[in-house]
């Protein structure tokens, strides 16, 4: 039924949750952060309700990737009185530095590509930065498997626009019908996917629960399941 398969990079298949906790712990540890905050998580937990909601704006264009750069950072100091954009500057090109570096897949990952690669040709869906995605992808040995990356800053449109799926769709010369998407952003992988006319795979990784889910073609909780589909 399906001819090319398009994946979400982040917490689809690299484990960016963790992988940026890792990074960021060693940044508040050289950095005496615990003068600041009570201990790491409260940093960490801070930091991650932010930067979540940053992306949702980076990726309605309400906010500029320079925008989502310095907030991101700039907002868990500001919490505990230091408005220092400088020192927030700092500590975010340390940040794009560690985190390519870091290797975390999320459990079946490997494998799935395994799996699909030898079915499919697969393409990289996703919004992350150019000089980081591709980063990622040769510390992990990952790039063998992909036939296309299509970055957003390259498409010139953020999912969940469609015109970065139909960027995807031509450079694999093949059509909406003939292709499925996985990710799981709702908003982002599977709204796009829609938009564009594809099918799509919704990876429901913190087993959430609302309506709207139903909607995707398919709903899965683990990358396992994928081989039931594909």
């Amino acid at each position: 039924m399906y001819k090319t398969v398009f994946i979400d990079l982040d917490d689809t298949i690299w484990d960016f949750h963790a992988n940026a906790k890792s990074s960021l712990h060693e940044i508040f540890v050289k950095r005496n952060f615990d003068r600041y905050f009570r201990n790491f998580e409260h940093y960490f937990d801070i930091y991650a309700k932010r930067n979540l909601e940053l992306w949702d704006d980076y990726g309605k264009g309400i906010i500029t990737k320079d925008e989502l750069s310095l907030e991101r950072f700039l907002h868990p100091l500001k919490q505990v009185g230091i408005a220092d954009a400088q020192l927030a500057t700092e500590i975010g090109k340390e940040y794009l530095d560690l985190l390519p570096t870091r290797t975390e897949l999320v459990p079946f990952a490997r494998e799935l590509l395994d799996y699909l690669h030898a079915k499919y040709p697969l393409t990289i869906v996703s919004n992350g930065f150019i000089e980081v995605q591709y980063r990622k992808l040769k510390a992990c040995n990952l790039e063998q498997y992909f036939s296309h990356v299509v970055l957003s800053e390259a498409a010139g449109a953020l999912k969940p626009d469609k015109q970065i799926f139909e960027y995807a769709l031509q450079l694999n010369n093949t059509t909406a019908a003939e292709t499925i998407m996985i990710g799981d952003s709702f908003e982002a992988d599977i709204r796009g996917a829609q938009n564009a006319g594809i099918d799509q795979i919704f990876f429901n990784l913190n087993n959430e629960v609302s309506e709207k889910f139903n909607s995707a073609t398919y709903q899965i909780h683990r990358l396992e399941e994928i081989l039931e589909i594909l």
